[in-house]
């Protein structure tokens, strides 16, 4: 699956012509269509390569530029109105400007952004994080997803005295901890890969790295791969293996914290040694933490001594931690988020049976509000190399939902967000159904065997 939007605009063509001409018309339509997002993206240039910040967000010919959102719909600079199915990559968990949240976020202005100094928000929000996820004794707060995977690292490496990791092959932990190929911006760690959900994989890298092994990385659902949950058997296996050896074990909960009450450990009674967080936790704005053990946390204590160091000038900044904590408390209660997967999976299972009676070589994975559709005759049950596919028909399906209001990720991953009405999830569901029936012959063409 792709990890990087961007990525696959790069990948040289593999469709043949009634596929690319196809492509080129729609594309070619969307140009048309968004004159000013062209305008802005070609000036733009000349300040960030590519007219970019962040890679992800990039898909040919241009991405729109977003002027405002509100619930669960987008506007673009030239006037087009979109059903958000994006949900920033599920950081967008209570849609855009939920009052709640907007309340807490006006009441921390009017109060100043940086004390230098303790805050009351950070002590009620790690006590609230603290009892909501099962595995977290003690959390340090940080300031975005990859941060968090990176403190969770080098915790794991200073507590057990040990250099190597294990990851899984196609995951994504972050733009420093990026595993879908080789990237040359990932952090030296040395690393090692195994297959998701293949229990004998991970056993025989564990077994065979040992007194080196210091942790093993992991989402519980595979999130940028493609929303492919794991086998509860295949993180099972890793938590007695951890055990057995001596490394630690580490859940990216980065994006899966918002499935259930307590995130997926807590729903399958897991107990990993670290979690880390991030996205929705911020209640939209910037946010990470890494949470577990009290004594692995514990030496992070400055007052004791030989404490390992941890700054970070706006680790308890007050807008994100008063954003995050209304969220959580407020609007995400345990009741409300146990409920929000029930909803999700219910969609999911509808999306999945009406793509399903088309009869084409197309799967829906995921759990929850997260979920991806898969190019392909198997669902897949691990991360798989998306330059196996024609980028011009993910393209294609992206390009032609937009060109119909409708706004996910050009890789094909969909997220819910708590602002969605049943007649959006229902127009999402009937829309994208129609944009399949339409492109069918070229789905059978290029879907992977």
């Amino acid at each position: 699956m792709a990890y990087s939007d961007n990525n696959m605009a790069q990948i040289q063509p593999l469709a043949g012509t009634e596929l690319m001409t196809r492509s080129a018309d729609v594309r070619a339509q969307y140009a048309e269509a968004n004159p000013k997002s062209y305008t802005l993206f070609e000036k733009t240039k000349a300040s960030l390569p590519g007219a970019n910040t962040r890679s992800v967000l990039h898909y040919s010919p241009f991405p729109v530029t977003i002027t405002r959102a509100k619930g669960a719909q987008v506007e673009d600079i030239d006037g087009h109105h979109y059903q958000d199915f994006l949900g920033e990559y599920t950081a967008g968990l209570y849609g855009h400007s939920h009052p709640v949240i907007v309340d807490a976020i006006t009441k921390a202005l009017a109060n100043g952004l940086t004390f230098g100094g303790p805050n009351a928000v950070e002590s009620k929000f790690a006590q609230l994080m603290c009892s909501r996820f099962a595995a977290v004794e003690r959390l340090r707060f940080c300031n975005s997803g990859t941060e968090s995977n990176v403190l969770a690292l080098s915790a794991a490496r200073a507590f057990t005295g040990r250099t190597d990791i294990l990851v899984v092959d196609g995951s994504y932990h972050g733009s420093v901890l990026a595993f879908a190929g080789n990237s040359p911006l990932n952090l030296p760690f040395p690393t090692h890969r195994m297959t998701f959900n293949n229990p004998e994989s991970a056993k025989q890298q564990i077994l065979n790295l040992d007194g080196k092994l210091a942790a093993v990385l992991v989402e519980p659902m595979i999130g940028a791969g493609g929303c492919i949950p794991a086998n509860p058997e295949f993180l099972t296996g890793l938590r007695h293996l951890t055990e057995q050896t001596g490394a630690l074990l580490i859940f990216d909960e980065v994006m899966t914290s918002r499935l259930g009450a307590s995130g997926l450990h807590g729903l399958y009674g897991i107990t990993p040694d670290l979690v880390t967080f991030g996205k929705y936790l911020g209640g939209g704005l910037s946010f990470g933490a890494f949470g577990g053990r009290a004594d692995i946390l514990d030496r992070f204590d400055p007052a004791r001594a030989g404490a390992w160091p941890h700054a970070g000038t706006f680790n308890n900044n007050t807008l994100s931690l008063s954003a995050g904590f209304a969220g959580l408390n407020d609007i995400f209660g345990p009741d409300e988020a146990d409920a929000f997967l029930v909803r999700g999976d219910a969609f999911r299972t509808r999306l999945a049976d009406s793509i399903g009676r088309l009869g084409l070589p197309i799967h829906i994975t995921g759990k929850g509000s997260m979920m991806a559709f898969h190019f392909c005759h198997e669902a897949p049950h691990a991360p798989y190399d998306v330059q196996r596919i024609p980028p011009e028909l993910y393209e294609l399906i992206h390009l032609s939902m937009m060109a119909k209001g409708q706004f996910h990720a050009r890789r094909g991953m969909v997220n819910l967000s708590l602002a969605m009405s049943d007649g959006m999830l229902e127009t999402f569901k009937n829309t994208l159904t129609e944009v399949m029936r339409e492109y069918g012959e070229l789905v059978e063409q290029a879907a992977l065997p």
